[in-house]
């Protein structure tokens, strides 16, 4: 990636714009992100990087797949919001696909397509400091303070879960404010 100057395209892809806003202030006098060599471009062929905000609408979808496309090669992403990052509050609208995840999913699947290197850039909206930061991690110049960390809940916790279910469930029965008509099921079980 290129450290001393890293040019970016910035792509609404359904946002509220109270991102967008965040991004043009970095831009203003008081940050001023261009003495450090990042450009706003106005076209993803000339771009390092694309700034995503917003929840991917399914409107939008091809258009942000050919601009992704015309990006070249090294290519960053950011996704700048709470909504670019898992689709915010829209995650599971009948028109949102979601957020980036779900975009490389998509890639994936039916592009083939590896997905670009991601900063993720959460808040709503997120402070024009953490996105110079995002910005920063993105181009090299600085080293990311934080680690990714999977955790995987171990079989016996989930088994413990349930068996805690069922007792408390089993104790409601017991009261008169228990609903006999309801029936639970778990995620593996069939209607």
């Amino acid at each position: 990636m290129v450290k001393n100057s890293l040019w970016v395209f910035h792509l609404n892809s359904g946002s509220c714009n109270g991102c967008d806003i965040e991004i043009l202030n970095i831009f203003a006098p008081r940050n001023d992100v261009e003495r450090l060599g990042i450009k706003l471009v106005g076209s993803p062929r000339h771009a390092d990087a694309i700034a995503f905000t917003g929840p991917i609408t399914r409107e939008c979808l091809p258009k942000v797949i050919d601009a992704l496309k015309a990006v070249p090669e090294p290519k960053v992403v950011l996704a700048i919001g709470a909504c670019a990052c898992g689709g915010g509050i829209w995650y599971d609208t009948y028109s949102v696909i979601g957020g980036v995840k779900e975009l490389y999913r998509i890639l994936k699947e039916e592009y083939n397509m590896e997905p670009p290197a991601t900063v993720f850039i959460p808040g709503c909206p997120p402070k024009p400091e953490a996105i110079i930061y995002g910005v920063a991690v993105a181009s090299g110049m600085l080293e990311s303070k934080q680690k990714k960390t999977v955790y995987i809940e171990p079989e016996e916790s989930v088994a413990n879960e349930k068996l805690m279910i069922a007792e408390l469930i089993s104790e409601a029965e017991k009261t008169r404010h228990f609903m006999p008509g309801i029936v639970i099921r778990g995620v593996e079980d069939e209607p």
